[in-house]
């Protein structure tokens, strides 16, 4: 067993005002998909400048912010958030839903793309690649905030959780997560999207990538409290969710393929 590192959630405590790693996270993955943009940016569009890629990137966050927060309130909680709606704006507590936020950011990058003449999956192909280092980034608050932990485990690296009522050693699926959705999809998608990769195809990868490796974790992740285990013992919110992400990733790089000639590369 492993002992849990004692990280203090709160980073900067000045007076009143306390700024959280959680919050961090969110900044450097912003921060970090920023800088990788601007890296692609003449690949992706010669004409962009770096203030246009500052506008798509803050409606993005957007996006992320507004919807991650929301489909947690109505995937998974939202009982508690209706008899207590001042709770919603206490984001520092956690509680944000990755698929409320992909559909933030899908909303935000159709009405950003339809201002500035690009196709969704234009925007889409361009934006999937830097997406695991916001993902990679959230699951380390996770961990800091000790939150979203594992089942009980007796693997040499399981921890016990300061949050864990029970104080049981669990698999520290955060970590998981963090190295299969931050970490392992992003050298999948950077690789496959070096190439020239016909439109929907890298949206696609990264859907159905996704999809399987949360499915995968799901398995020794403790689901929700209010939701339990929704079918069989077994079947979580999480996997329901990522269910259509997996066939309609498959489906859409089977239809990018099928429909057109392989182009410039995303």
């Amino acid at each position: 067993m492993l002992p849990y590192p004692q990280i203090d959630p709160v980073a900067i405590a000045l007076g009143p005002l306390k700024i959280h790693w959680y919050g961090l996270m969110y900044l450097i993955g912003i921060g970090g998909a920023w800088w990788l943009a601007s890296r692609r940016l003449a690949r992706f569009d010669a004409s962009w400048n770096k203030d246009k890629l500052s506008d798509l990137v803050f409606w993005v966050a957007m996006g992320v912010i507004l919807g991650g927060r929301l489909g947690y309130v109505l995937f998974y909680d939202l009982s508690a958030y209706l008899a207590e709606p001042a709770k919603i704006l206490r984001v520092w507590e956690g509680g944000m839903s990755f698929h409320g936020g992909l559909i933030g950011v899908m909303l935000a990058t159709w009405w950003f793309g339809k201002r500035n003449g690009k196709s969704f999956f234009e925007l889409m192909d361009f934006i999937a690649p830097l997406v695991p280092i916001g993902l990679g980034a959230g699951r380390i608050g996770n961990f800091i905030n000790a939150e979203l932990w594992g089942k009980a485990s007796d693997v040499p690296w399981a921890m016990i959780f300061p949050t864990d009522p029970q104080q049981l050693a669990r698999h520290p699926s955060q970590l998981y997560q963090f190295a299969l959705e931050g970490v392992a999809l992003f050298v999948i998608l950077w690789f496959y999207s070096r190439e020239p990769r016909p439109t929907m195809a890298v949206s696609g990868m990264f859907a159905a990538c996704y999809g399987v490796f949360r499915f995968i974790v799901e398995f020794v992740r403790v689901p929700d409290a209010q939701l339990g285990y929704l079918a069989w013992g077994w079947l979580t919110m999480g996997q329901i969710l990522c269910l259509p992400m997996i066939l309609g990733g498959i489906g859409l790089i089977a239809y990018a393929y099928k429909r057109q000639p392989v182009q410039g590369a995303a």
